[in-house]
């Protein structure tokens, strides 16, 4: 299936800017991609990293209910991710067990993109196993020589010239 953004590519329409940074987004995203996940609870942050995936204009992180990080976020659902230069924030919530109905199709692409480890991480026999949903606000994020600042609020995208000229120490 072909979406409307490649629709417009193969017609010769230009992609908008905030198609194409989700399009980014995908490319670099939608795999097992590891992040360290902000959370706080009572103004103490907590910082953990987290195997997450992009799908759907959103991050999702299978977790166990009863997990501190699920807690902090059922008080307060403010977010950040971050690894490298990527950094992005928004609202996280517990969506739930994995083989809910409405989880069907976040479940088919958690299976494929977190193969063949999520089975053995995931135990959908345990009704505390489910999906954290991270609903983006804003980020940053690169490719190709090219920053992508993004409002995810209005659809606003900013795209400017971009290094990565941080040398990581041996």
């Amino acid at each position: 299936m072909v979406s409307h953004a490649e629709v417009k590519e193969i017609v010769g329409g230009k992609m908008d800017p905030y198609e194409k940074a989700l399009q980014v987004m995908s490319e670099l995203f939608a795999k097992d991609y590891q992040f360290a996940m902000a959370t706080a609870d009572d103004n103490k942050p907590a910082v953990r990293f987290v195997d997450a995936f992009f799908a759907d204009g959103s991050f999702y992180v299978v977790k166990y209910a009863k997990s501190r990080k699920v807690q902090e976020l059922t008080n307060n659902s403010q977010v950040s991710l971050c690894n490298k230069l990527y950094r992005f924030s928004g609202n996280a919530y517990n969506i739930g067990h994995p083989l809910l109905l409405e989880n069907r199709a976040i479940r088919e692409k958690s299976i494929k993109v977190l193969e063949p480890r999520y089975f053995a991480h995931t135990n959908e026999n345990d009704e505390n196993m489910g999906y954290v949903k991270s609903e983006l606000n804003e980020g940053f994020f690169y490719k190709d020589g090219i920053g992508y600042k993004v409002n995810f609020n209005i659809k606003e995208v900013e795209q400017f010239p971009f290094d990565f000229d941080i040398v990581p120490v041996p």
